[in-house]
C-alpha cells in the first residue's frame, strides 16, 4: 500500500486506536484472570480456547461500539471537524473507561460469584450505602488499586486524547468511497460471521462444563451490558425451548401431591386445597427464621465445619432436613422459595419483578386471610432488594426494620454495614412476638450478620479463625444468635403454640468446576414445634419450594394454595425426590441422582450425580428434559399471566 494511500486512510486512526486499546485491556485482563484461577481453569480440556474465543468476543463488542464513530467520521463534513474530534475523544475514553472499570472489578467479583460481572453487579449499584460500606471494609486494597489505575487513565485522556482519537480533514468523496469497505469490516467483526442467521451471543463461548472457564472467554463489559439489556425480557423462558402451556402444566402436576381432581379453578391452574396433617381447634403460629448464607458446609450436624453447636442441638428437638437444596444464589431467590413457593426461573426473583408487587401468593397472604397477624422483621433496611414493596403488597401487615430499631429507644448490641446484628434481631423479634398475646401470628425473620464484611459484636463467641471478620466467625455468631433466640422464646407463652423453622436462603459463595455446582446449593433446615417429630431426620432429596407447603401442613387448618411444592410429611415414600436450582442463567432439574442442565440457546445435558461434586455425562432422557423445561415454562407463564394467586375475595 502506497504512502499516499496510507496517509489518506489515516482519518480512520481513531477507530483503529479504539479497537486496539480495547483489545489490549480485555486481553490483559483475561490473561490476568487466567493466571489468577489457573489451578481451576487448566483442569478443563482445551482450556486455551478461552483466548481465541475471547479475542472473537472482544472484537464483536469493539466493532459494535465503533459503528457510530465510523458513521460520523465519514458523513459529517470537514467544517464540523472540531465537533467530530470532541465527540470522538469523549466517546472513545468513555467506553474504554467503562471497559477498564468492569475488568478491574472482575477479579473480586469472580472470586465471590464464580462468574464474570452480571445482573448481580447491576443490582448492587442500586444500593450504594450498604455496598460501599461493604467494599470499603472488605476490598479496600482492590478499590485503591482500581482508582489509581482509573486516575492514570483520566490523566492520559486529557493529555493524549487528541493524539489518539482526533481524525483529520480528508476528501469527502474518498471517505464515501471507502465507507462500504469500513462498514463491511465492522459488520463482519460485530457479527463474526456472514452465514449465521443470529448474532453471536454468550452461548457461543460455551465449550466446557465449567461455568467459570466458559465466562473467561467473554469480557465483563459484554456480560454487564447483556444483563442490562436482558432486563426488558424479564420472564422470558424461551431461551431454553418452547412448550405448549397445557403440556407444561400437566408435566408440573405430575410432581405434585395433589391429584387431578383436587384443582378447583381453571383460571388458576395449580390452585388446590391443602389439608393439614392434623386438625386442631386453635391454629399454630408460624415463625420462619431465614439465615443469610448459611450453607450446609458450615453446619456440623450435616458434616460441615464445627461452627453451629446451637443449630445442631436444636435440630434434635424437631425434624432435621439433611438433603435440602436451595433454588438460587441470592437472598431474594431464597425469599421467593420459602415465602411464596414459586418455581425458580432465569428471570429475576418475583420479589423484584413489577407484576408481582400486588396480588402474588405468599404465606403471609394465605395466613392473613385466616386471621393471622403477619410481619417481616429485619435488622437492615427493608427497601433493600425491593423487599419492603413486595412484602407490603402481598400480605405482610407489619414491616419492622432498621428504622424501628433506631426509634424504639432500646439499647442494642451492634449495628454494622448491613444493619443491626442477629443478636439484636432475635431480641426485637422475641419482644414483638410476646406483644401478640393470643392472636395467631406469622413472621419472617431475616438475619444479616453472616454477610460480608462479616461484622458482629465482640465477646460473644470463641473465634474459629484468628482474624475476626471471617465467614467462619460470622457463621459462629449467627449460630450463637439462633441459640439465643430459642433460649428466650422457650421462656415465653407463645413458644408452645408456634411452629418454628430455621432455614438458609442460600450459601455464601456458589462456585465449582461444574456447570451447576450442586454441592453449593445444599442448605440446612430444621422444623420445631407442636406436632413436629422430635429427633427425626428427613434425608430424602427435597427443594426449598417444598418448605412452605410442609409448613402449612403443621398449622392445623386447611389452606387454599397455588404452590406446586410438596408437603414432605405427606410424600409417598415411593415418589422420587427432586430439586430445582437456578445458577445465573443455567437451570438444573434434579430427580434423585439424575440432573438435566439447561443453558440458554443450547440443547439440554444430562448427568449422573456422584456425591454432589462429580457430574458424569449420560444419555439425555428426553422425557425428563421435557419435565425440566415444563417447570421453567410454567414459572414464566404463571408470572406473566398473573396466575399465581388466590381467588379474589367476594
Amino acid at each position: 500500500m502506497s504512502n499516499h494511500l496510507m496517509k489518506k486512510l489515516s482519518y480512520l486512526k481513531p477507530i483503529f486506536n479504539f479497537i486496539t486499546i480495547g483489545l489490549l485491556i480485555t486481553t490483559l485482563s483475561r490473561i490476568f484472570l487466567f493466571f489468577l484461577f489457573k489451578e481451576r481453569v487448566v483442569e478443563t480440556p482445551n482450556f486455551w480456547y478461552i483466548f481465541p474465543i475471547g479475542l472473537r468476543m472482544d472484537l464483536i463488542l469493539l466493532c459494535y461500539l465503533s459503528f457510530l464513530p465510523a458513521v460520523l467520521i465519514t458523513f459529517l463534513p470537514n467544517k464540523w471537524l472540531k465537533f467530530t474530534n470532541t465527540f470522538l475523544v469523549i466517546y472513545s475514553f468513555l467506553f474504554l473507561f467503562l471497559i477498564l472499570f468492569v475488568e478491574l472489578a472482575s477479579p473480586d467479583f469472580v472470586k465471590q460469584y464464580d462468574t464474570r460481572p452480571n445482573k448481580i453487579f447491576l443490582d448492587y449499584l442500586i444500593y450504594p450505602k450498604e455496598v460501599v460500606g461493604m467494599l470499603l471494609k472488605s476490598y479496600l486494597t482492590s478499590i485503591m488499586v482500581t482508582f489509581l489505575i482509573l486516575g492514570v487513565v483520566i490523566y492520559f485522556a486529557f493529555k493524549k486524547g487528541k493524539k489518539y482519537f482526533h481524525t483529520i480533514s480528508t476528501e469527502y468523496k474518498f471517505k464515501l468511497m471507502i465507507f462500504p469497505l469500513v462498514a463491511f469490516l465492522l459488520f463482519f467483526g460485530a457479527r463474526s460471521s456472514l452465514v449465521s442467521k443470529r448474532p453471536i451471543n454468550a452461548s457461543n463461548a460455551v465449550f466446557s462444563t465449567d461455568q467459570l472457564t466458559n465466562t473467561l472467554g467473554l469480557n465483563s463489559f459484554y456480560t454487564v451490558a447483556f444483563a442490562a439489556y436482558s432486563i426488558k425480557n424479564e420472564g422470558n423462558t424461551k431461551m431454553y425451548g418452547k412448550m405448549d402451556q397445557a403440556e407444561a402444566i400437566a408435566r408440573v402436576k405430575k410432581y405434585m401431591i395433589a391429584g387431578p381432581n383436587d384443582f378447583n379453578d381453571a383460571e388458576i391452574p395449580f390452585l388446590h386445597i391443602q389439608q393439614p396433617d392434623s386438625v386442631i381447634q386453635k391454629p399454630y403460629n408460624l415463625v420462619i427464621f431465614l439465615q443469610e448464607s448459611l450453607g450446609a458446609e458450615y453446619v456440623g450436624i450435616l458434616g460441615g465445619k464445627p461452627l453451629t453447636p446451637e443449630f445442631d442441638k436444636l435440630s434434635k428437638e424437631g425434624t432435621l432436613f439433611t438433603n435440602l437444596y436451595c433454588t438460587g444464589t441470592r437472598s431474594v431467590r431464597g425469599i421467593e422459595a420459602v415465602v411464596t413457593g414459586f418455581l425458580p426461573s432465569p428471570s429475576e426473583s418475583v420479589v423484584k419483578l413489577g407484576n408481582s408487587q400486588q396480588g402474588f401468593f405468599t404465606l403471609a397472604d394465605a395466613l392473613k386471610q385466616k386471621g393471622y397477624d403477619t410481619s417481616f422483621i429485619y435488622g437492615g433496611m427493608a427497601n433493600f432488594d425491593n423487599m419492603a414493596s413486595f412484602f407490603n403488597g402481598n400480605g405482610f401487615s407489619d414491616i419492622v426494620d432498621q428504622t424501628d430499631f433506631e426509634s424504639d429507644g432500646n439499647k442494642y448490641a451492634f449495628k454494622g454495614t448491613w444493619g443491626y446484628s442477629d443478636e439484636d434481631l432475635v431480641t426485637k423479634a422475641n419482644q414483638y412476638f410476646k406483644s401478640k398475646g393470643d392472636k395467631p401470628f406469622f413472621s419472617l425473620m431475616f438475619s444479616t450478620s453472616n454477610h460480608e464484611p462479616f461484622e458482629y459484636p465482640a465477646g460473644r463467641i470463641k473465634p474459629y479463625d484468628k482474624k475476626p471478620a471471617t465467614v467462619n466467625n460470622a457463621m459462629k455468631y449467627a449460630d450463637f444468635s439462633i441459640g439465643k433466640f430459642f433460649e428466650m422464646a422457650k421462656k415465653e407463652a407463645y413458644f408452645k403454640n408456634t411452629i418454628f423453622i430455621v432455614i438458609a436462603d442460600h450459601n455464601t459463595r456458589t462456585y465449582g468446576k461444574n456447570l451447576v455446582p450442586i454441592n453449593k446449593f445444599h442448605i440446612p433446615a430444621f422444623i420445631m414445634g407442636p406436632g413436629v417429630a422430635k429427633g427425626a431426620v428427613y434425608d430424602r432429596l427435597a427443594s426449598q419450594i417444598d418448605i412452605p407447603p410442609t409448613l402449612l401442613g403443621y398449622l392445623g387448618i386447611p389452606f387454599e394454595t397455588p404452590m406446586v411444592g410438596r408437603n414432605l410429611t405427606k410424600l409417598d415414600p415411593k415418589v422420587q425426590g427432586r430439586s430445582i436450582m437456578q445458577f445465573n442463567d443455567i437451570n438444573a432439574f434434579r430427580v434423585e441422582n439424575q440432573v438435566v442442565i439447561m443453558q440458554p440457546n443450547l440443547k439440554p445435558l444430562q448427568f449422573e450425580i456422584k456425591n454432589d461434586t462429580t457430574l458424569i455425562p449420560v444419555k439425555l432422557n428426553e422425557d425428563l428434559a421435557k419435565d425440566a423445561l415444563a417447570h421453567v415454562i410454567t414459572a414464566g407463564n404463571l408470572y406473566k399471566e398473573s396466575k399465581y394467586k388466590l381467588r379474589a375475595k367476594k
